[in-house]
């Protein structure tokens, strides 16, 4: 018996040993790669008007023949905005294709018409709808400015007497948001400031910002816009803060945190974004060491600045700015 176990045991080792493995496949199916294009069902949104300001979100259906690479490009007819949403599969449906508002390339969407394009990669087929956003997405924060009336009379400001000099508030279709911007520009060919603005907290109903005291919490945005055939304009915001909490900032003893952007790059609005916790201390656009108690405070902000600069040499200087808000557990999404 014990004999007849042995045999049993090595016949089983041996038809294991001689069992084919399965394959398994990593890559694309054949389908995939040499399958025949089509459009199994059309493209389609779940309704013709979506309301962002009350929440509602777009979503876009359609289905294909195999998985493919596809993009869908949202334009808004009247801003220019554009949303592009992307993925690699055989359907478009809530999980992949789902539209709140946001844009992918700035201006930001307002209520108007807007064109929808569906396409393929390595395919040649396009699909068109179209919607109509009845009122854009709201974003949550403490809102400084997005000049869409008329100049803050709790703002204070300061204009060089140079060449051409415009610090107003525009509305001719080139806003990031809305339909206003701020226009500063101009040519000063004694000195690095052009103009600036100050923004304090008293504008706002209280000494200071009505901010989370937690820096890795709150951040400042704002939009820029570089203006074409000109690489010299600087912009540079100032963060002051009240330490001691006597209501006012003493030059030289408190913390004065800043930001400078270089528009030297691509033209067009750009989002700056930075959290609280990452400003530092800047001497002639290089970090130093901080001046007050060296401790990012958001609550403690009681004045914010604007700075338009530009080297005196390279002639006239010009930046747009649009909305300015402060946000909180993460950048603005516009």
């Amino acid at each position: 018996m014990r004999y007849i176990t042995i045999i049993i045991l090595a016949g089983a080792m041996l038809f294991s040993a001689c069992k084919k493995e399965e394959t398994i496949f990593d890559g694309p199916s054949l389908n995939d790669i040499y399958g025949e294009f089509s459009l199994l069902q059309p493209l389609e949104v779940n309704s013709s008007n979506v309301d962002f300001e009350a929440g509602q979100t777009a979503v876009f259906t359609a289905e294909f023949s195999k998985n493919v690479s596809w993009i869908l490009k949202i334009t808004g007819t009247s801003s220019g905005a554009v949303k592009e949403i992307t993925g690699f599969s055989k359907s478009l449906d809530a999980s992949n294709a789902t539209w709140n508002g946001t844009t992918t390339n700035l201006p930001m969407f307002k209520a108007e018409d807007c064109t929808v394009e569906l396409s393929f990669e390595n395919e040649e087929e396009t699909y068109a709808s179209s919607i109509t956003v009845d009122a854009p997405k709201v974003n949550t924060g403490l809102l400084l400015e997005d000049f869409e009336g008329e100049w803050n009379p709790g703002w204070g400001s300061f204009v060089q007497a140079g060449a051409d000099m415009s610090f107003v508030i525009k509305t001719d279709g080139n806003a990031a948001q809305g339909n206003g911007y701020y226009d500063m520009g101009g040519e000063v060919g004694w000195d690095y400031l052009i103009g600036l603005i100050d923004i304090p907290g008293s504008a706002y109903g209280a000494p200071t910002f009505d901010l989370s005291s937690n820096p890795d919490n709150v951040y400042f945005n704002v939009l820029l816009a570089k203006q074409p055939t000109l690489n010299n304009a600087i912009v540079l915001f100032q963060f002051r803060e009240d330490d001691n909490g006597d209501g006012v900032y003493t030059e030289g003893e408190e913390d004065l945190y800043s930001i400078e952007m270089l528009l030297n790059g691509e033209n067009g609005w750009q989002l700056v974004s930075r959290k609280y916790a990452d400003l530092v201390t800047l001497i002639n656009g290089v970090p130093a060491a901080a001046i007050g108690n060296g401790i990012n405070e958001p609550d403690k902000l009681i004045q914010i600045s604007v700075l338009m600069l530009a080297n005196p040499a390279t002639g006239y200087s010009q930046s747009l700015m649009d909305y300015m808000i402060f946000t909180e557990n993460g950048p603005l999404q516009p």
